[in-house]
């Protein structure tokens, strides 16, 4: 029997990002690590700081062919030449941004710790469904996404799937034979050195 493709890592960045530093963090992780996608997922809704913030990533993603996700700003996901949107409210506007961003686009969606909305989500023409926090997390309500649910995604549902949030190299372990990507972001941005605190998550796959 074919052992499964080791899952892929979903890169996402910080809520800020100094232009100074981060470029070249980032360039350093994605020249030394194999990186499927990177999530702008960037708050607020300045829209002058995120448009540099996703010139500068977006340069630094396309010279190396990864591609690069905005998080839910879709009309500047289309203005900023980039490659697709990742949604925070499940399903609900999938079909409007796949519809404002075309069929090539990548449209990814978060979906907690809800199968339900997964399963929407993937109706609706979502090309991955993230679901998340897997670890302890200061996010959300303290709804954590089990492992039955990625196993049991894993077994019935054909839309690729993204585990994020709390991640440790115990809990990569673990989820590596069920979820197709890891959604790696604050785990290795708040260290010193991010490309060798994503080398200890990648290791435990």
């Amino acid at each position: 029997m074919d052992t499964p493709e080791q899952p892929q890592i979903y890169l996402i960045t910080p809520p800020t990002i100094s232009l100074n530093t981060f470029p070249d963090q980032l360039s350093r992780v994605l020249d030394g690590a194999e990186i499927a996608c990177i999530r702008l997922a960037l708050a607020g809704n300045d829209e002058d700081a995120i448009s540099r913030a996703a010139d500068a990533c977006r340069e630094v993603a396309h010279t190396r062919d990864v591609a690069l996700v905005i998080s839910n700003h879709v009309l500047l996901a289309q203005r900023l030449g980039l490659d697709g949107v990742h949604l925070d409210d499940a399903a609900r506007s999938v079909r409007a941004a796949r519809k404002e961003l075309g069929a090539d686009a990548i449209v990814g969606s978060f979906c907690g710790a809800s199968s339900h909305d997964g399963m929407t989500a993937g109706e609706a023409g979502v090309d991955y469904v993230a679901f998340g926090p897997v670890g302890a997390s200061t996010l959300g309500d303290g709804t954590t996404a089990e492992k039955d649910l990625f196993q049991w995604w894993s077994e019935m549902i054909e839309v690729p799937v993204v585990a994020e949030g709390g991640l440790t190299p115990e809990l990569i372990r673990d989820l590596t034979p069920c979820t197709d990507f890891f959604g790696i972001g604050d785990e290795i941005w708040s260290q010193e050195d991010p490309f060798a605190a994503l080398k200890i998550l990648t290791d435990a796959m």
